[in-house]
């Protein structure tokens, strides 16, 4: 074969090729197409919406899960679930009741697995959990002023063996050269002297902190990553990562708690730092968003609400704050200057049954009870 030959053949067979590739294409985008096209016309055979399930309900409603079977197929039995998780089955197309009672509150997502005429397809649908009724509005009364160093960006507080440990942040933002670097100190409380402290590099935001099994946990804003430390020299153990931003932290005396500016708090295991499982936080009107400063009392959440003077209570079975507590009064007690910034801070001490709240650049630490 000459070459002329041989590249006119070698063309003929690009060209048959690139047809072959393109016919296979186009045959296969109709199929995928046609599939797409057929599932979709088996989903519009049913719907999971009925009176039942609003837009937004509340813990004590109860819904019914049935399907409206638009061309009346002979159904053989459908499987429900709630946000991926398995709360029946029945034969037919049969009522389901769920109450809502034992849920967490926030978005739901209802799933649908339908068998019928030898197939099987999902359909899903979705509401909102909120709280049952309207927080309790709690009072407060100063029992102690405490002097707090005003270059202290607040960022976490908690009471261990007496001792108040407070983590700060770099203070981004102000205005007259008084920023701190992120931090990890312990104080007398009644004094407001640090006892001993460790800084974090500049490149590290400090936020919460929490005390567990004699170790500091530590958490950094944007970097993904916190710190253990030993609770008694501040040696650091261990650093752990994690897949949003760090707020707040506290625990339970067996988990973690963790909250990233958003309406979640996360429940991590403190040995391995894995997400377990997550509440979001409702009123009985809205989300609560910008949950900051996290501390552990008696059973509940207590939550610094970023740029709000005052604490929620928070169930941390459900997501529902019961309670406000108002502090704006706090701010007009403390001294002006440009540096100043919000409410945060709450350390509860068990010795005292009291609890400690101050904010960010405050000069002063307030021991309140709480009506």
């Amino acid at each position: 074969m000459s070459i002329k030959n041989h590249c006119i053949f070698t063309l003929l067979n690009f060209s048959t090729m690139l047809k072959v590739k393109l016919f296979a294409f186009i045959v296969l985008g109709i199929i995928s197409t046609s599939c797409k096209e057929d599932e979709n016309e088996l989903k519009n055979l049913f719907s999971i919406e009925n009176p039942t399930i609003k837009p937004i309900l509340k813990l004590e409603e109860s819904i019914d899960l049935v399907l409206q079977n638009k061309e009346n197929k002979t159904i053989d039995s459908v499987i429900y679930y709630i946000n991926d998780v398995k709360i029946g089955s029945v034969k037919g197309n049969e009522k389901l009741p769920f109450s809502l009672n034992n849920q967490k509150l926030g978005n739901k997502t209802i799933k649908a697995l339908v068998y019928f005429d030898g197939k099987n397809i999902d359909i899903t649908s979705g509401f909102t959990i909120y709280a049952s009724s309207e927080p309790k509005i709690l009072n407060y009364k100063i029992l102690n002023t405490y002097a707090h160093d005003m270059k202290a960006y607040t960022q976490g507080f908690e009471f261990y063996r007496d001792t108040l440990f407070e983590g700060t942040g770099n203070g981004a933002g102000n205005t007259t050269g008084i920023k701190g670097k992120s931090s990890l100190r312990k104080t007398d409380y009644k004094t407001g002297k640090v006892l001993k402290s460790i800084e974090l590099d500049d490149q590290y935001f400090g936020e919460g902190i929490t005390i567990l099994n004699n170790k500091v946990y530590q958490l950094t804003w944007r970097n993904k990553e916190g710190y253990v430390y030993n609770a008694d020299t501040f040696k650091k153990e261990k650093t752990f990562s994690y897949n949003m931003e760090g707020w707040g932290l506290t625990n339970d005396g067996n988990k973690l708690y963790m909250s990233d500016g958003s309406e979640k708090i996360y429940i991590l295991n403190p040995e391995t730092f894995q997400v377990e499982d997550y509440i979001s936080v409702y009123t009985n009107g809205s989300k609560i968003e910008e949950l900051n400063e996290l501390e552990w009392v008696n059973g509940k959440i207590f939550a610094n609400v970023y740029q709000k003077d005052a604490i929620a209570i928070i169930n941390p079975k459900n997501g529902a704050i019961e309670a406000i507590l108002n502090l704006s009064d706090l701010k007009n007690k403390v001294t002006k200057h440009p540096d100043i910034d919000v409410l945060n801070g709450i350390a509860y001490n068990p010795k005292t049954k009291t609890y400690f709240v101050t904010g960010k650049n405050w000069d002063k630490t307030f021991e309140i009870t709480v009506e």
